[in-house]
Order: C-alpha cells, then structure tokens, then sequence
C-alpha cells in the first residue's frame, strides 16, 4: 500500500462525499479509489467508511482519524512549498475564485497584472457568483463580498468597504411615482439580485432615521449584478448596485441614484483562503498584491 496515496484518497472520499467525486478529482478510477480505501481499512484494521448503495457514512473513527490525517497532509504540503517557494520566482499554479461580475469589471485586470509580475506563475482563475467550498474545491484563495467569516477552516483580510448606489434610469424615473423615501419603493418595480444575503430586505439609514424595507415580489430576479445593471439601465426598474458596477453609468446619465439622502446597508470585500495555505509564498503575495491596489483606491 503506497500510505501517503491512501491517506490522501481518503481524505477527498470524506471532503466529497463519494468514491466516484474522489476518483474523478484525483484522475484515479473508481476502483483504484475502493482498492486504496480498502487497503487502509485492512491495514488499520477498523472501519472507516461504511457504505450502502445509495450513500456513504464515516465512522466515529473514520472521522478523528480523517481530522488528524488533514493536519499532517497539510503538514507536508507545507513543508513541500517551503523548498518549492524558497526562490524569489514564483512558480507552481494558483487557483482563484472570484464572483463573476465584481471579477469581470474590477479583479480579472489586477489578476492579469499579477500574472506580468510572475511570468513562471500558472493562474487557474474561477468565475462564479456562487459559495463555494474553497477545500473541496482546492481553491488556494477567494475574493469575496459579504459579511466577515465564521468558519473557523478559513482565513480572511478585508479588502475594502463596497459602497451600493440605488438607482434606476431617467425613463423609468419619469413614468413611476415619485420616490421621496424608502417606504414608497412598495409602488416600483425593484430588481433583485437573488444571491444577496438580504435579497427582499433592503436597509436604509438617515442621521437617527432607519427604514427595512421588504419588497413587493419582484418581475425581475437575478443571479448577476452586470445583467442587474443592465436591467436598470433599459428602464426596467430600481436596482441595489455597488457603485463600482455603476459609477460610469452614473457619469454618463445611463442611471440616476435615487434618494441620496439615505445611506444603504454597506457590504464588505474580503480575500480569503484556507487556513493551512497562509504560509505559501504564492497566497502570500496574491494578497499583498491585492491589498495594495485597494489601499490605494
């Protein structure tokens, strides 16, 4: 049994949940997935998995055993980078996940930048609006909005605060009743963005004043904040944006804010990353990178 190989099968058997996930992320077979996994029950001589035909279940066992192997995999990991990064060059990959809209207009320049910096430098870089699990996923480092983080697996900086613009455009603005304070957006069509942790609750602040808002049902819900913006822009409504989405749209009179007066609910951009990556030299300047570029904005 190559021990090393075994560990590190079961380890994604227990992060994905299936042999066929495990054996498709490792490029393995399924059957060299069962062998491995097999192999290290024989030899430890206790159950770790126990499966039926629909799912699998990790034993009490299984499962110290599974906590106590991350650590010292993650041990070795470590100290492979150690030598790998010990040179000035960066070399190896660096897998990123980033939300699609804030990637395409703000975070895909800096990371092609990031790239000229670091010619030996390979960068897999995933788009998505979604959470994801950035240790079943592999990923080295996220860029995320929202709130601060509670799982204790991850590592966080904050990057910069995001200031959201309500706005809509002068057609819809001029054919809708007027908008004089939060309470009347009960009469307008508001765009949503449904992966919002508050996506029907909107939040607005003025000196002492506070007003949350819940929306009528929305004609209009989303998954992306360019189409959302989009969306505002040919007239279909209001929309909640962060100002980096929409501040040429402002300038040019695309979009008008409405009610300045009042502040919205403001949200946070972090950098995040596996607790066991913050040693890597890789991460390590990936973050300084970023934390330059949004002390600077």
């Amino acid at each position: 049994m190559d021990k090393l190989r075994a560990l590190t099968v079961y380890r994604r058997v227990v992060e994905l949940g299936s042999f066929k996930a495990a054996a498709d992320d490792l490029n393995l077979s399924k059957a060299a997935v069962s062998k491995n996994i097999y192999e290290l029950e024989d030899y430890l001589q206790s159950p770790l998995i126990q499966r039926t035909t629909r799912k699998l279940h990790v034993t009490d066992q299984g499962q110290s055993y599974y906590q106590q192997i991350c650590r010292v995999l993650d041990n070795l990991a470590q100290a492979d980078l150690s030598v790998l990064e010990s040179a000035d060059v960066l070399k190896g990959r660096l897998k990123i996940s980033v939300p699609m809209s804030f990637g395409l207009v703000e975070i895909n320049p800096l990371i092609c930048a990031f790239m000229q910096q670091h010619p030996a430098l390979a960068i897999e870089l995933l788009m998505t609006d979604q959470y994801i699990d950035l240790m079943e996923q592999g990923v080295d480092i996220a860029v995320r909005g929202g709130a601060p983080l509670v799982d204790s697996s991850l590592r966080s900086r904050k990057l910069a605060d995001i200031k959201r613009v309500l706005c809509a455009s002068a057609d819809y603005l001029k054919r809708s009743p007027p908008l004089l304070s939060p309470a009347d957006l009960s009469q307008h069509q508001c765009l949503v963005y449904s992966l919002s942790s508050s996506a029907q609750r909107w939040s607005f602040k003025k000196q002492q004043q506070q007003q949350d808002i819940e929306l009528p049902v929305s004609r209009y819900t989303v998954n992306n904040g360019l189409a959302l913006a989009q969306t505002a822009k040919l007239g279909h409504g209001i929309a909640l944006l962060p100002e980096y989405f929409v501040k040429q749209a402002l300038a040019q009179g695309e979009l008008q804010q409405v009610l300045p007066d009042w502040q919205t609910e403001q949200h946070s951009l972090y950098i995040i990353y596996p607790y066991h990556k913050e040693q890597s030299q890789k991460v390590r300047a990936f973050i300084d990178f970023m934390l330059q570029h949004f002390t600077q904005i």
